[in-house]
């Protein structure tokens, strides 16, 4: 793929404004919040961690997809946070901090475990 200057430079320079613009509006509070109330962390990495990486494995299973393109929707399955993610969190006025830890959590969990379990797989 062909890089430029709006892909090299521009867009990632972009993300990280935008990234740094959320993270300047939270503060320590709306984290301990979520630590004091870890219900929707439970429930949203239940959501993150087991259901879509099943739903991506059932998918790929009922559809016969070829290995390459089986494990590239198991990589999708397990990849469901991100800097996007959190934008758009952010832009319909969510739970920016609970976004993040969602993030940072699947993130280091998910991925490896995911995308690992099902190279060997399938």
């Amino acid at each position: 793929m062909e890089s430029n200057f709006l892909t090299a430079v521009f867009l990632p320079l972009a993300l990280f404004i935008i990234i740094l613009g959320m993270g300047l509006g939270l503060t320590l509070n709306d984290f301990k919040r979520i630590a004091t109330a870890p219900k929707s962390v439970i429930v949203g990495l239940l959501a993150q961690l087991v259901m879509l990486p099943f739903v991506g494995f059932a998918l790929a299973s009922i559809f016969s997809l070829a290995p390459e393109l089986a494990v590239g929707v198991m990589v999708l399955a397990a990849c469901p946070g991100g800097p996007t993610s959190n934008m758009v969190t952010y832009l319909a006025q969510g739970d920016v901090a609970l976004s993040i830890t969602l993030t940072a959590i699947s993130t280091v969990l998910t991925i490896p475990l995911v995308v690992n379990l099902s190279m060997q797989y399938l």
